[in-house]
């Protein structure tokens, strides 16, 4: 069902958002005024991880399935993937009666594994990453006639993909600029279609993460190439060669693509828990990673839609995320000191924190290791503070109180904005 021809056009989106009506969520595209003042641009966000499947992902699954025509349905699907193609393709193929085999890597999350399974796909593992997974999904359209779904290259996925544009158009039809996160071009390919022959002046801005930018690749070799993807919080867009139809499709339309590196990500997401109280995966931070850096200080008092494509991200990389967050934001701070191993001895130090209005998070004892003097212990704290002026405040506090500080009050914080 893949080809490199660029043969997906404007109706070809309008058709697909036709056929979608009743089968999707049209999900809000809502003005964040916390947003604007944080970025300074006027911002938009087209809310994408309220699909039921959690991802735009469903858009182009469902318009894939339904131009099946109903005498090879039963044949059934098949797809290599580990992530919210698999889920969309399970949620869809169930509603309309088409078996869906999913093919995933042995590495793919055991939560999604668990949810594909519960909506109905048989799920195989096979290999070690997608590619791997994809040889043994080929053998399938072989040997069992299956219909092979691609997750970014299909015209049909690329047509479902852009109706995310039809509908910030219709929401929005003085959009100055639109910010898409970038893993195989599919989505990209689909909005910079429809929003360009909409009206040419959209800005049409993609985003990558640094460790995994393969549109940039493509667009130096002026073909799609194959780079090693690096390990990222957004490994929704770890994709490490884009589609050679999404390519040939987006590579004339999109203005600009900009990368982000992990700390952007994580902040990310963080501001959007705190802002918007959305939970977007790192994929679908990324949007906002790339306005809260300094590349696109032309956006300012603009009309900007940031397309959070997904909300697919594990609780406890959620808890992690938000932790190192904090720390870059300079919201949680460590040291560790010096104090009396008598009774009274803790309470100095805590009182001491409490004094300056910070809170322990985290206090360990090291009394084996922590120097010759057996009367004292060292301990190492996390703290929670308002700011990094708090945190210098709190520094300050401890030196007044003559507490022994071995390592000073410090956080991650640090500029976060990336180029490559």
């Amino acid at each position: 069902m893949t080809s490199a021809s660029n043969d997906v056009t404007p109706q070809d989106v309008r058709d697909a958002a036709a056929r979608l009506v009743g089968g999707i969520v049209r999900t809000p595209c809502i003005h964040s005024l916390a947003l604007s003042r944080l970025t300074g641009a006027e911002v938009w966000t087209k809310n994408e991880y309220e699909q039921r499947t959690g991802s735009f992902k469903e858009r182009g699954a469902r318009n894939a399935l339904l131009q099946i025509p109903v005498a090879d349905r039963a044949r059934g699907v098949v797809a290599a993937s580990a992530g919210n193609h698999a889920l969309a393709l399970a949620w869809h193929g169930r509603e309309l009666g088409i078996p869906v085999t999913v093919v995933m890597p042995l590495t793919a999350p055991l939560v999604k594994q668990a949810r594909c399974r519960e909506l109905g796909a048989r799920v195989l593992l096979e290999g070690q990453n997608i590619a791997e997974a994809k040889v043994r999904a080929d053998a399938f359209v072989v040997s069992d006639r299956m219909i092979y779904v691609h997750g970014f290259n299909d015209a049909a996925i690329i047509a479902g993909a852009g109706t995310v544009a039809l509908e910030v158009l219709e929401d929005l039809p003085d959009v100055d600029a639109i910010i898409v996160p970038i893993g195989g071009g599919g989505l990209i390919a689909g909005v910079a279609l429809f929003a360009k022959d909409a009206r040419k002046s959209i800005e049409i801005i993609g985003v990558e993460p640094a460790r995994c930018a393969s549109f940039l690749a493509a667009a130096g070799q002026q073909q799609p190439v194959r780079i090693q993807a690096g390990s990222t919080l957004a490994d929704g867009l770890a994709v490490p060669e884009v589609g050679a139809r999404a390519f040939a499709i987006a590579r004339p339309l999109v203005d600009r693509v900009v990368t982000v590196d992990e700390q952007a990500i994580s902040l990310a997401i963080l501001r959007l828990v705190e802002h918007t109280r959305g939970v977007v995966e790192g994929a679908g931070a990324a949007p906002l990673a790339a306005l809260l850096t300094n590349q696109l200080q032309h956006l300012a008092g603009k009309r900007v839609v940031l397309l959070l494509c997904g909300g697919n991200i594990d609780p406890l990389v959620l808890s992690r995320v938000i932790d190192h967050a904090l720390a870059v934001d300079g919201r949680l701070v460590h040291f560790s000191a010096l104090i009396s191993d008598r009774p009274g001895g803790l309470a100095d130090l805590t009182r001491a924190v409490a004094d300056a209005g910070a809170s322990v998070l985290d206090i360990r004892h090291e009394r084996i290791f922590g120097g010759p003097d057996i009367s004292r212990v060292q301990v190492q704290c996390v703290v929670e503070v308002r700011d990094t002026a708090h945190g210098e405040e709190l520094n300050r506090m401890l030196l007044e109180r003559s507490i022994t500080v071995l390592e000073q009050v410090q956080s991650a914080k640090r500029a976060v904005g990336a180029t490559a």
